[in-house]
């Protein structure tokens, strides 16, 4: 048995005998279950923004998402501090087939719609300001950037329905291409110094936002175009899956405008850039630093829980899927969120990632936080670093 296999058997064990002191193996049960659901508050955001200031007559509500994202989930994360309950082995087939969670993730899609086009109404019939306008985008932005994560956790499931409902949840912060780059370059090649979206070691969130967004779509565009020429289709077709779902954004814009008119054209921009800036948050701190080894042959062994930076915060958890615990997520990408499990053995994040995005926000406070940790977790061998 692997040391990673063995910690989780024990962690399995650990988890059965809390519920049965006599040592059977009960039916486990998620406690979190019904509070899934709670992340559906982020695309509410929009319509509980509009509430607080027409009740507060405070224009600073507009910006609620933000809030929720910089200011009210890191206070209550800290508070709540990490969850420290995992699935054991035997529950996960049981997990993977529940169709409750599924529903929690369906559920994201017509309210971030929604709240999009009532953001649309405010930015034109509400009495708005410029700075309440960009404080809307911010909030929308919010929405989006967490909608990135759901469609990140559609677009790695089998069937072909949830495949397109990811896409159709990019739409909004015209991040198609992240269907095909993260699912067939992120995932062949993180952790290592070929991946755009992985982090180095010294390399400030500034620096890596347009290297990992340009350098993404580069790479999207070539594997696309690999995958569509051994097939011997044309690249410029629909079946391009970067190209229908970019039509997807385009066909959006194009209604919301036709609805709207031209005036909220620079807010769905500025919105769909606040969302994938967010996304590429989570992304930088993800596997900042972090580098798989190589076999004899020069090639890198698969990625294991070693390879990502693990998170068991358990309010950030709730409101993104479970996607803190990324170090399960790349050693297991076809298990579902509520299958996710902690892994003690990878390196651990301080806090939750709303607090972690905030301070990737600040780099000097950032390196001070992070780099002594990364560094501890090599025992100081930076051969075994992904520098920059």
């Amino acid at each position: 048995m692997t040391a990673t296999s063995d910690a989780r058997h024990t962690e399995s064990k650990a988890v059965q005998n809390t519920d049965s002191p006599s040592g059977e193996n009960p039916r486990w049960r998620d406690r979190k279950r019904y509070l899934w659901p709670l992340g559906l508050l982020i695309p509410l955001s929009p319509f509980i923004s509009w509430f607080l200031v027409d009740n507060l007559r405070l224009g600073l509500f507009w910006a609620t998402g933000a809030w929720l994202l910089v200011i009210v989930i890191p206070i209550i994360d800290m508070l709540a501090g990490e969850d420290g309950e995992s699935p054991p082995d035997d529950a996960i087939p049981r997990l993977q087939k529940d169709r409750y969670y599924r529903w929690c993730t369906y559920a994201f899609l017509p309210l971030q719609y929604a709240g999009l086009v009532f953001a649309c109404w405010c930015w034109i019939n509400a009495p708005m300001g410029i700075a309440e306008k960009i404080a809307m985008s911010f909030t929308v932005g919010v929405v989006a950037g967490v909608g990135i994560n759901a469609a990140h956790e559609l677009g790695h499931k089998s069937e072909k329905s949830e495949q397109w409902l990811a896409k159709v949840a990019l739409a909004q912060s015209l991040y198609g291409h992240f269907y095909v780059e993260h699912n067939f370059g992120h995932h062949v090649r993180v952790a290592t110094p070929q991946d755009p979206a992985s982090s180095r070691f010294g390399e400030s969130f500034w620096r890596f936002l347009p290297r990992s967004v340009f350098g993404g779509l580069r790479s999207a565009w070539r594997i696309e175009s690999a995958r569509l020429q051994r097939k011997g289709k044309r690249t410029w077709s629909f079946e391009n899956n970067i190209l229908n779902a970019w039509a997807m954004s385009v066909v959006l814009f194009a209604t919301l405008i036709g609805i709207f008119g031209w005036e909220v054209a620079p807010w769905l921009l500025l919105q769909a850039v606040a969302g994938f800036t967010f996304l590429e948050a989570a992304n930088y701190l993800e596997h900042y630093g972090l580098l798989r080894g190589k076999r004899a042959d020069g090639s890198y062994v698969r990625a294991s829980p070693a390879d990502s930076w693990n998170s068991d915060h358990v309010v950030s958890n709730l409101f993104l899927y479970q996607l803190q615990r990324h170090s399960d997520h790349h050693a297991n990408p076809k298990l579902r969120y509520q299958s996710l499990r902690s892994a003690a053995e990878a390196p651990q994040l301080p806090a939750g990632y709303a607090v972690m995005i905030v301070i990737a926000w600040i780099p000097p406070l950032w390196r001070r936080v992070m780099d002594q940790r990364l560094l501890d977790y090599y025992d100081g061998d930076t051969e075994r670093i992904n520098v920059g």
